[in-house]
This record gives structure tokens, sequence and C-alpha cells, in this order.
């Protein structure tokens, strides 16, 4: 890299300093594009001829750039920015006297720069899908191919990163969107800005490559498992080793090939963390959006709209003015509206702490039965007969009611049937059922029981 900084000319930096740098950018982009379409070599016809039809269909308005001449003013639109290119450094000429020719080539510093301006011009999009099919077929050679070496793996490892980034520095720039989403004033322009905006550059565009039938969860799988596969498999780790020495000259040990299958396998595990995060950012986005659409649409017809409209409209009110405006919101005020004085108005009741204590006071739990309880319930209830037991309650009835009193039980029999006949008395198809009141508690013949109320149901 730094004999690459003592081949840049001073002049070469002049194009971020220009007022035509974008002619300048947009320009270079075209030349890179013919230029791979040509196999790396242009004339200056091309290029003049290509940067016509270019800027043919597009306005330009240019200055006179600080190494430009009087003359330079005169050439043709083309011809005035391949002479200023050059002049700067940004392409050079490369003389060809077998074919009497002169190319115009892009200096290796130049073409470093030339990328990053495709990457931000949002051509190459498909980075993360060529990055986690590199990493993949990486793999898949260096585990089934005898001829690879530990390069390969570096060389895995190297895309990894390089996912990992690209996905970072989708997940940093989805937050702008959430800045535009105030920005907008009316419903037509945040649905314009949302499906121009959010759709078009992160969901098709980004988004879209990690959720489609063809995305990182299909390539995944695979390279988990074979990272665990040769990761455990010694015999074939000691057959890498000396296969690199034979071959290539390479003192590596099986603990340099599992240390790079570690890092590349700890690489995914952040790529998948990164599309969690990416997902709980979208999922934001739309909700918030969402939100943001419906205030925009009903905020004259809803109340709470109308309230943040009178809220912004007092908060950028001077201090005489608010008084005013204060004065004229509380006599419009109308505080008998149902909105208002509902369950569902805008301000609610804080809870007492007391309440908020009992909220959280930790359930009491329910002793659990024994197990020689569990056993004398069953053979209580398979006992008696349905029968049986309603005929205990209603025979006794008179006018409809039976009062559970002392001469109610006289044995274990009868008790039981007691028992039962409250149990039953909560069914739906019962004939009878228990009254809500406090009962009182009864003793009688060494057992203790409520004094319950039955009532026949209508």
């Amino acid at each position: 890299m730094a004999n690459l900084f003592l081949e840049i000319p001073d002049s070469f930096w002049g194009l971020f300093r220009s007022r035509n740098r974008q002619v300048y950018i947009d320009a270079l982009l075209q030349i890179n594009e013919e230029y791979q379409y040509s196999n790396y070599y242009l004339s200056r016809e091309i290029c003049i001829q290509t940067l016509s039809d270019y800027f043919a269909k597009t306005r330009v308005v240019m200055v006179q750039d600080e190494l430009e001449d009087e003359l330079d003013m005169l050439e043709p639109l083309s011809t005035r920015i391949l002479n200023w290119l050059l002049k700067a450094g940004w392409l050079r000429k490369v003389d060809d006297y077998h074919n009497m020719t002169v190319n115009i080539v892009i200096p290796d510093y130049a073409a470093v720069f030339v990328d990053a301006f495709t990457h931000l011009a949002g051509e190459d999009e498909d980075a993360t899908q060529v990055y986690i099919q590199n990493v993949y077929a990486i793999l898949f050679a260096f585990k089934n191919d005898p001829r690879c070496n530990i390069s390969l793996l570096k060389t895995a490892l190297i895309n990894t990163r390089k996912l990992n980034k690209t996905l970072q520095d989708m997940l940093h720039n989805m937050d702008r969107f959430f800045a535009s989403l105030l920005e907008q004033k009316n419903y037509g322009d945040l649905l314009r800005e949302h499906l121009d905006g959010y759709v078009e550059e992160i969901v098709q565009k980004k988004y879209h490559i990690l959720k489609t039938s063809d995305n990182f969860y299909l390539y995944k799988t695979d390279i988990k498992q074979w990272l665990s596969q040769m990761r455990q498999d010694t015999a074939w780790l000691e057959r890498v080793c000396v296969r690199n020495k034979q071959l290539r000259g390479l003192d590596i040990t099986p603990e340099d090939i599992i240390s790079q299958l570690d890092l590349i396998d700890r690489g995914f595990d952040d790529i998948e963390h990164r599309i969690m995060n990416m997902d709980a950012e979208h999922t934001k986005y739309i909700r918030a959006t969402v939100t943001r659409l419906n205030y925009l649409l009903n905020q004259d017809d809803n109340m709470k709209g109308m309230v943040i409209q009178v809220l912004n409209e007092l908060s950028g009110s001077s201090d005489e003015e608010l008084e005013q405006k204060l004065a004229l919101t509380a006599s419009k005020m109308n505080f008998s509206q149902f909105t208002v004085i509902s369950d569902r108005s805008l301000y609610k009741r804080r809870k007492s702490r007391q309440d908020f204590a009992a909220e959280l006071a930790p359930e009491e739990e329910m002793e659990e039965l024994t197990r020689d309880e569990i056993l004398q319930l069953n053979r209580m209830k398979n006992r008696y007969s349905r029968r049986q037991i309603r005929s205990f309650v209603l025979d006794r009835m008179v006018d409809g009611r039976y009062t559970v009193t002392s001469d109610t039980v006289s044995s274990l029999e009868d008790f039981e049937k007691l028992v039962l006949a409250y149990d039953d008395s909560v069914r739906k198809d019962s004939p009878y059922r228990v009254l809500d009141q406090e009962a009182p508690m009864v003793e009688h013949a060494g057992y203790r029981y409520p004094g319950l109320v039955f009532v026949r149901k209508e």
C-alpha cells in the first residue's frame, strides 16, 4: 500500500476539491464499465465516444477547473473531461507502438477509488451473496480436494469477515430511515419515502438477499456441518498436514487448521447474530412506519392527534404567546366528553404502591396431596354412583332448599357423600347448586364441615 501512495500524483486529490467532482466520478464509472467490457484496453476514441453517449442523455453544468486553461474550455464536453482525468492522474495513456494506437488505462491506485465509487453508487448490492457462496465453495474444495492447502482457509476467513462487515454496514445504515419518518409532514410523502426509499434500498436490494430461498441459511447448515466434521476427524487433519508439507513445504500442525476453522465458525455465529439484529430493526421500522402513517392519516379526526398538534403549537410559542394560547386552549376544552372520562382516556390514574406490591407478591403454592390422599379420593369417587350422591341432597330438600346441619353427617358414608355432592354442584348438568354465602362451620360426631345451603336449579 505504501508503494501505491508514492505513485499517486498531487493533482490526483484535486477531484475531491473540484466543484465538478460528480461529473468526473460519473465519467470514471462509465469508462470503468467500458474498460471491463473491452478486456481492459480502451483507445482514446472509444473513451470519447462512451462519454459523449452518456452525457448526451444528461444535462451537465461545468465550471473551469484549476488544471484547465482557456483552450480546454473550448473543447467538446467529453474531450474536456477525458483531458482533465488524464492530467489529474486518474487515467493514464499507454502507447502501443505495434498497433500504432494510444490506449487509456486505469492505474492501480485509481482502480481502488473507482471500486469505492462503484460501491457507493450501489452497483454491487449482491456482495453478501458472493461472499457466502465463496466461503461455501472454498470449504467444499478444502474438504474434498487433496491438492488444496491451508491458504484456502485464510481466504474463506477473509470472505467471512467481509460478509460480517457488509451486514454490519447494512445494519448501521438502517437508522437513517427512522429519522426520515419524522421529517415527512403528510401521508403521501411518507408512503413515497417508505416505498421508494426503504423498500427499494433495504428490503429489495439488501434485506431481500437474506430472506429468499437462496439465502445465507441455505449455505450455513452445510458449512457448519463441514467445520464440525473437519475438526473432529483427526486422521484427516494429519493427512492435510502431511500433504501441505510434501507438496508446498508448509510446516503446519492440526492445531493450526483447527484454529482457522474455529475462527470461521465464530464468524458465522456473528453473522447470525447480525441477521437477528437486522430482523429486530426491520420489525421496529415497519411498526414505526405504520404508526406514523396512521397518525398522519387520522390526525385531524383522532383525539390524540389533535392533542399532539396543540402541544406542538404550544411548544413553539414565545412566553407572551404561550399564556394567551393556554388561556384560549383552556376555554375550549370539554371534560364532559366520554373519551375524556372513560377508561380509555389520555390520562390514567396510577395505582398505589400497595396495589403494585400486591401484584408482584409471589402466589401461594398449593400444597400437593400425598399418595394416600389421592388413592382415598379415587376410592371415594368410585364407591358411590352419581344417583346416590344426588339423592343424598335431593331427598332432603324442602321447597327446593336444603341446609346442612349437625344432623346431616352421622357416619363416614354421610361425610363422603356430602363432599361429593358439593363437588357435583359445580357441574353444568347438576340439578342443584350451592349458594354463595359464608357458611358457619359445623362439628358433629368427630367430623367438621361447613353448613352449606343447596338449592334446586330452575
